[in-house]
């Protein structure tokens, strides 16, 4: 499968022509991760947006990290498979990881986007960057929605106990 098809088939880059998608292309890079392997650690900097080609994908968080006591290590709160994306809060405000992202499958295939690249793709030809933003402000809007729903089940389940 080709760079651009893949990309086409991401919900992010979902409305952006041809030629944008092989504008965006020509800054990606790939690569493969096997069961377990950590894509990337919580509370680091990143420079880069992903894109699943193939496989499954845990976002973790480490309730250490906010001073709670775990016996688990981490914990997964979303499997991302093929076509989703992750690491976009970086290019948004260029802050640190908010979780981990580790391999759940074997040969998982992953296409690398760099910021710096992104962002100047999207200033240049800015009708593709409006696109883009809107498309990553649905994507994250989703993302906000599922987290709530999954905080307000831990309540409702906190309470019965």
């Amino acid at each position: 499968m080709s760079l651009v098809t893949t990309l086409k088939q991401a919900d992010i880059f979902y409305d952006l022509t041809p030629t944008q998608l092989e504008l965006v292309a020509s800054i990606c890079s790939e690569k493969m991760y096997n069961v377990g392997d950590i894509i990337f650690e919580e509370n680091t900097t990143g420079g880069e947006i992903y894109v699943i080609a193939n496989g499954e994908v845990e976002i973790q968080i480490n309730p250490a990290m906010i001073g709670k006591e775990s016996t688990g290590g981490s914990y997964t709160i979303a499997v991302l498979r093929r076509g989703q994306s992750f690491g976009e809060i970086s290019l948004v405000d260029e802050g640190l990881r908010s979780a981990r992202a580790r391999s759940a499958t074997a040969n998982t295939h992953l296409i690398l986007i760099p910021r710096e690249q992104l962002m100047y793709l999207c200033s240049t030809y800015p009708q593709m960057g409006f696109r883009l933003m809107r498309n990553l402000a649905a994507d994250l809007a989703m993302k906000i929605r599922n987290t709530d729903l999954q905080v307000r089940e831990y309540l409702v389940w906190m309470q019965r106990q």
